[in-house]
């Protein structure tokens, strides 16, 4: 239970973040040695430990799990998305032994955005993200404890992939910042919707951090983990990680055909790489096999992949900018077609010339905020070092790949990089490693502005932690990245659980009819059912028009029938009429 909320006015964590930047860079320049002693003895004492480097991956993971310490602040996550209950759905799908579900009788009732109710009942995303909640679900019954799992994986596994390609001192400041930033914090670990970056985020890691190792060693575990890595891409995100493998795989071959191995040794003949081979292209061999059996399953063939049919059914807006419009299909509510139609307004916008550049200078500056902030920024004026630099050569053409993509997409969201998350850390620790050496007239500006803008980053965490007391304001951006054409959503699904808990308390299954006004906010989703809905304590319905009301009625006669409004204040649940 949530002991206290953040309050909703004082100063604004974002504006904080602003000040501590700026106070950072005037005692930076004016005062260079500011803090140094203290400073140089923590360093002087994570050196070691940074040292140790499989000790330093296994911490960086636990400090992931700090997420459990501060519950009573930050509680789980309440779904309230429609992303949120697509997730949600594949997770009590896959636990329940199935990989989809039939058509419900009444299907046209439960119809919501991002699920497709034809030709089975299923969540439109990719399995991976319903699998890590499955396991959620059944191992501790509790979906949310799964992502925070993988979210200490992928912690862990950035600080292994940045030991492959920086100093281990600057591998262990990085697995931290991220645990600070993302891990704790960010709406990829305090929403069901966000959480599916996480998975994505830890592929990309195994993958770029196996690649530097496999060019040294080729060893079969480094080879196997690549492969581990493809195979979480292919099963979360796989158009943006195609995007990462692409370079990775020119640069495996490049190394096959012309490279050698650390230190000048000639890399392992040819049969013996093709041997090492054999496990990881039998584990992505088996992965694309699966994958292609769920598509047959849930979409009716293999070749047909998750998105395809429910945008099919009900989108409008395609997803690169020279697709043209899709005709608009027809949408039984109201709620619905206001969501797709929002859509094609800023794919308008987009497709425009004069909405062009400021839509793309906008989603850049979510992403930048997102994964750097105010706190971040300074190391950032070390980009053209960074451009030349040769160690991280590699990861900036993945970079240009990913943003040369980007810009030819409708939406762009932090999540959509998660599989380019840990190549971003490490242009940016690369970034701070060339800051630190600068000196302005002879003074260690450089260093002492890397330090406190890493303290920055731990102050803000504290005061995250203690937001109620100190009178902050949490901001949703960039800390989650909604359209701001909608209404706040940051304490939507406090209702919707509540009048749940009461409806399943109750004797007897139950129906809850929702009835929405029309100004309803489309992201504040209440009609989500299990994945066997019949068998379910409480049916969840949109209302209809009085014939297919009637019919849903008949249909479900046992059922205590309620009237759920969610835009009256507070929501009203009353029989139905």
């Amino acid at each position: 239970m949530i002991l206290s909320a953040p309050p909703e006015h004082g100063l604004s964590l974002l504006w904080l973040e602003f000040g501590l930047t700026t106070l950072a860079l005037g005692l930076s320049f004016f005062f260079p040695r500011f803090g140094s002693v203290w400073f140089a003895r923590i360093e002087g004492a994570l050196v070691p430990l940074a040292q140790r480097r499989s000790l330093a991956v296994a911490l960086v993971g636990l400090c992931a799990l700090l997420r459990l310490a501060i519950l009573p602040v930050f509680p789980a996550p309440r779904p309230f998305l429609p992303d949120d209950f697509s997730f949600l759905l594949a997770a009590d799908t896959f636990a329940s032994g199935r990989l989809t579900n039939p058509t419900p009788a009444m299907g046209t009732h439960f119809e919501s955005i991002h699920i497709t109710m034809q030709p089975t009942y299923a969540s439109m995303y990719f399995p991976g993200s319903g699998l890590v909640l499955a396991a959620g679900q059944l191992l501790f019954h509790n979906p949310w404890l799964a992502n925070l799992c993988v979210d200490a994986l992928m912690c862990a596994a950035l600080c292994w992939m940045l030991q492959a390609w920086l100093p281990p001192s600057w591998a262990l400041l990085g697995g931290f910042l991220a645990v600070l930033r993302i891990g704790l914090f960010s709406y990829w670990i305090n929403t069901f919707y966000g959480g599916s970056a996480l998975p994505a985020a830890l592929g990309g890691a195994l993958v770029l951090g196996a690649l530097r190792r496999l060019k040294k060693t080729a060893r079969l575990r480094y080879g196997l983990l690549m492969a581990a890595g493809v195979a979480i891409l292919a099963l979360t995100r796989p158009f943006e990680g195609m995007l990462l493998c692409l370079p990775v795989a020119v640069a495996l071959m490049h190394w096959a055909w012309r490279g050698k191995t650390w230190r000048g040794k000639n890399r392992p003949q040819p049969a013996v790489l093709l041997r090492r081979a054999a496990l990881p292209v039998m584990l992505l061999l088996t992965t694309l096999a699966w994958i292609g059996y769920y598509n047959k399953s849930a979409f009716g063939s293999p070749t047909t992949l998750p998105y395809t049919i429910d945008r099919t059914q009900y989108a409008i807006v395609p997803y690169f900018i020279w697709q043209p419009l899709r005709p608009e299909p027809h949408y039984r509510y109201d709620v619905v077609r206001r969501y797709y139609e929002h859509e094609v307004g800023y794919y308008k916008k987009v497709r425009s010339v004069r909405g062009y550049l400021p839509t793309a200078v906008d989603k850049a500056m979510g992403l930048l905020m997102f994964y750097a902030g105010f706190a971040l920024l300074p190391p950032l004026i070390m980009a053209r070092r960074v451009l030349h630099d040769r160690r991280i050569r590699f990861l900036i053409l993945c970079l240009a790949v990913f943003l040369a993509s980007f810009s030819i997409e409708i939406f762009t969201f932090p999540h959509y990089l998660a599989p380019l998350m840990a190549a971003l850390y490490a242009l940016g620790l690369q970034a701070m490693r060339h800051l630190r050496v600068f000196k302005l007239n002879g003074a260690t500006a450089g260093r002492t502005l890397v330090r406190l803008s890493v303290a920055n980053c731990v102050l803000l965490a504290v005061a995250s932690v203690f937001a109620t007391p100190l009178h902050l304001k949490i901001p949703e951006w960039p800390r989650v990245r909604w359209d701001s054409a909608w209404q706040n959503t940051a304490h939507e699904g406090i209702a919707r659980a509540g009048i749940a808990a009461n409806l399943e308390r109750l004797p007897g299954p139950q129906l809850a009819i929702v009835r929405y006004t029309p100004g309803h906010n489309p992201l504040d989703e209440w009609v989500f059912n299990r994945a066997d809905i019949d068998a379910s304590k409480v049916v969840w319905a949109r209302e209809g028009d009085a014939a297919a009301n009637s019919e849903l009625l008949r249909y479900y006669h046992a059922r205590q029938a309620w009237l759920i409004e969610p835009d009256t204040e507070p929501a009203t649940v009353i029989p139905y009429p």
